[in-house]
């Protein structure tokens, strides 16, 4: 008597994201848990796509809690209480948001940047590396925003980020440049709003199943295999 297994279903999953947005890390590891549940079923190809939830901010950026609090209408308290619990669920998840520098040293203030820099640079590392070196890219912009508070907006710092992530400089630096990639990124913007995706993390399966929000890793498992039972993972 012979034993077949069956191949794991591959799935592409597009996830709009902003290098700025707590809840797209914690979206991450959710789920990173989710298919994790699935695993042996479904496999995924992760690829990042743009979003800016602050396009038009300032080279100078904004901190942190004034703009919470600008611009969600918030009074100081609201946002000290709204960062607790989003830390609490971040922590349930497996995400730091925190500021993880040395003992003694100062913390440096938490900041709002403009990430359009940012979103062309992880543009280049999908076309240079594939979806393993774009993932790894915007791990590390994450790590650098949250954990280590460096202003990502900066060109100096990206290029530094981006090569730590093993990327190469001579070609961060073109892309940084590059009209072209401009253009890609804005187009991959105004995707998203052709898809009504107005908040992020979006998780776009196969280009055809929507998951919206940071959702808990049971939704994800779920979604994934609706997606798969009901064929729209196929090929059009």
């Amino acid at each position: 008597m012979s034993s077949e297994t069956t191949a794991p279903v591959r799935l592409t999953i597009d996830v709009w994201s902003d290098v700025m947005c707590p809840w797209c890390l914690i979206g991450w590891h959710q789920l990173q848990k989710g298919l994790a549940l699935v695993a042996g079923e479904i496999e995924a190809e992760v690829r990042w796509r743009p979003f800016e939830l602050n396009p038009d901010m300032p080279p100078e950026g904004e901190p942190q809690q004034a703009h919470v609090m600008r611009k969600y209408q918030r009074t100081q308290e609201q946002a000290a209480a709204g960062r607790v619990q989003m830390q609490r669920i971040a922590k349930d998840a497996g995400a730091v948001l925190a500021y993880t520098g040395t003992d003694g040293d100062d913390a440096p203030p938490a900041m709002m940047w403009n990430t359009f820099l940012a979103h062309k640079l992880l543009g280049l590392a999908l076309d240079a590396g594939g979806p393993d070196v774009q993932t790894r890219l915007k791990l590390a912009l994450f790590t650098a925003h949250f954990n280590e508070r460096r202003n990502v907006s900066d060109p100096a710092v990206l290029l530094a980020i981006a090569e730590e992530a093993g990327l190469e400089r001579a070609g961060c630096e073109a892309a940084l440049a590059d009209p072209a990639m401009s253009e890609r990124v804005r187009a991959e913007e105004a995707h998203a709003w052709d898809l009504n995706i107005s908040g992020v993390p979006a998780m776009l399966v196969s280009g055809k199943f929507l998951i919206p929000g940071a959702q808990e890793p049971e939704v994800c498992a779920n979604a994934l295999r609706r997606v798969v039972a009901r064929g729209l993972h196929a090929p059009a």
